[in-house]
Order: structure tokens, then sequence, then C-alpha cells
């Protein structure tokens, strides 16, 4: 790869970690470029040359378990790219970095990646009446299950009246988390994120409709690249103004992935990103007497003294407990589907091996 190549796509968030798993496939030929927006299986991406659409090969299809093996907003992949077509045949993702994944609105067990290759996640909460501190803790696990670090982005504050207040709500919640008052409409604040922005570096905008993520992407591009709605009357909640994930360029040379609202923020695999978002009560929950201490009417329970001294709310414990058997019941799900699954893997091969049983 020489260095037009490389510079190009260091703008791009390429770095050494991916070329050391591109090295193999560039032996053979192949190029790599980073998807930037998908639909229906169809894929934009940027490369060395320049903006391709791009379709998986029918081995790629035939080999994916699962929506995660196919490529998401973010991703960097091996293709062969038909440059005078404009367009390029994906045959393999490179090893992700970061993944924000919450699970697929509904009933199916099945995860949905929101983001690939994210250095930052911009969680994005207006200081309007769609306040939610609950809201908040979800993004807060997914976001530190993701590989990316979480950035709280408190946006609207021009429509706050008790700023101090919703303050100390946030950093009751996200610990140890950086957290960034602004106003788009005013221009205030946004000196702040600047140094999330650098040249290589992605960032993921999640939250849900309204909360400004279009508004905030446009000022700090300096140009309308996402359509604005208003929000409804009454309970400040957005219009679906974003109607697909896409990844743009900045011109601080950094990278922002939008996001669409989400109406529904289901939680998906979060062992690590549970214990970093409930880091309060899982210190506080080591120094029960008891190493199974369920915290309800054991002797010595330091959960239930802090409730009752007031050094921790009862409203964040219930929804740990909450969020807690949510993460339970799903892992159950997935346990089951993955029986299913193996089940019905041996069941075929049982099949396939009959067949090629001779005759007699």
């Amino acid at each position: 790869m020489n260095q037009q190549v490389q510079q190009t796509l260091q703008t791009l968030g390429w770095n050494d970690t991916f070329a050391n798993h591109f090295a193999p496939f560039a032996e053979q030929g192949y190029s790599v470029g980073r998807i930037t927006l998908e639909h229906k299986r169809i894929y934009r991406l940027l490369s060395e040359h320049g903006e391709l659409l791009g379709e998986v090969t029918g081995k790629l299809r035939y080999e994916a378990t699962g929506r995660e093996d196919y490529p998401a907003v973010g991703d960097w992949v091996v293709i062969s790219p038909r440059a005078e077509e404009k367009k390029a045949t994906i045959h393999a993702l490179l090893p992700r970095k970061s993944k924000f994944s919450r699970k697929v609105a509904g009933g199916t067990v099945e995860e949905q990646i929101v983001a690939a290759n994210v250095d930052t996640v911009f969680l994005v909460n207006a200081l309007n009446n769609d306040f939610n501190i609950r809201r908040m803790e979800r993004y807060l696990i997914l976001a530190w299950e993701s590989g990316a670090a979480p950035v709280i982005v408190l946006s609207k504050a021009d429509l706050c009246d008790d700023l101090e207040a919703r303050l100390r709500e946030v950093e009751s919640v996200a610990i140890g988390v950086p957290v960034h008052v602004v106003s788009s409409e005013r221009g205030e604040g946004l000196e702040e994120l600047a140094p999330y922005l650098g040249e290589g570096k992605t960032i993921a905008l999640m939250g849900s409709s309204g909360v400004g993520k279009s508004t905030l992407i446009n000022k700090l591009s300096g140009m309308d690249m996402q359509r604005v709605s208003e929000v409804r009357e009454g309970d400040d909640r957005g219009r679906h103004t974003t109607t697909h994930r896409e990844l743009f360029l900045l011109p601080s040379g950094g990278l922002m992935i939008d996001t669409p609202g989400m109406r529904e923020l289901q939680l998906w695999e979060a062992d690590e990103g549970f214990r970093g978002a409930f880091d309060d009560i899982e210190t506080i929950a080591e120094t029960c007497r008891f190493n199974d201490c369920q915290h309800e009417q054991e002797p010595g329970c330091a959960v239930r003294e802090a409730i009752a001294d007031g050094s921790l709310e009862k409203a964040r414990f219930d929804s740990y407990l909450k969020l807690q058997r949510e993460l339970a019941h799903l892992a159950r799900k997935e346990d089951a589907k993955l029986q299913a699954a193996e089940k019905d893997k041996w069941k075929k091969i049982n099949v396939q091996m009959r067949q090629r049983k001779p005759k007699r």
C-alpha cells in the first residue's frame, strides 16, 4: 500500500491494527473500504478509489450465521473494486475494534449493530421535557459494552430552567463519564467537543428522536448535512428526522456516525457494560457481609444501608435490579436460540450423511 493510499485511508480512520488484519488480503490483490451507509444489503463505501456501491459475495452471505457477520456502518471491508463502474464486491469484514449493539425491536432475539469501529460515543440527551435519567442508564450500559468511550452531551441547554439540578442527576449515574452541556441553537458549548473530533477519529451520535443530533452534526460540520424537524408540542418528543445510519466526514478531519432516534432501546449482551454503568452499586455490594447477598433482608447488607442513609438513591437501585432481570431474561432466550440452532445444524449434518451413505 503506497503512502498516498495510506494517507487517504488514515483520514477515514485507518490504523496499524486494521492494516495488520488486512495484510493477507493485500497480498492477494484486494483493496479495502469503509462502510458509510447501508440500505437493504447495498452498501455505500469510501476507498482509495472514491465512493463506491458494494454488495457482499454469495460466499459471505452463505457463511454468515447472524446479522453481526454482515457489514455495518463504520466497518472496514475487503473489496474487489470496479472503479469505472463505481461499484465493488465485498468479500470479508475486518475485525471490529468496537461495536455499539442493541437487541432488535420486538420479540426476536437478534443483535443489531448500530455503529462499528467507533472511538467515542456521544450520548445526546435533551435538557427539555424529554429528559430521562433511566434511559440514560440504558445508553451507558451499551456504550460501556461497545468498547468505545462514552461521553454525555446534554443538548438544548437554552430550554432548561434548572441546569444545576439536571447536572446533579446526570453525574449520579454517569460516574467517571465526561459531561458537556451545549446549545446548538445559541452555539454554546460546542468548542468543548472539538478534542474528540480529531483527524481519523470516529464519533457516533446516539439518542432519542428530538434530542438535537441532526442539529448538532450540522453545527459541527458547518453545513446542513442532515434535515432537521421541530419537536412535537406538549411533550417535546421529536419526530424521526434521521431515517438511517450514515457516516460523515467533518471539516476537522473527524468522522461522525449519525443514527436514527431509538424508540425502543433493548439491551444486548452487556456484562462489562452493566458493571461499568453501575460501578457505584457494584462497589457498595462488595462490602456486604455475605458474598451472595440479594440485598433484600440479609443482615449486614451494605446496599440497603446506603439506601437508608441516602448515599444511594432507591430509584437507581430499582433500575439496577430491573435491568439485571432484563439481561438475565435475554440470556435465557439467547441460550434457547443457540440450542435450537445447534440442534438444527446436527439435523442437517445427519441428513447429509444419510444421503452420502452408499446403497447396498
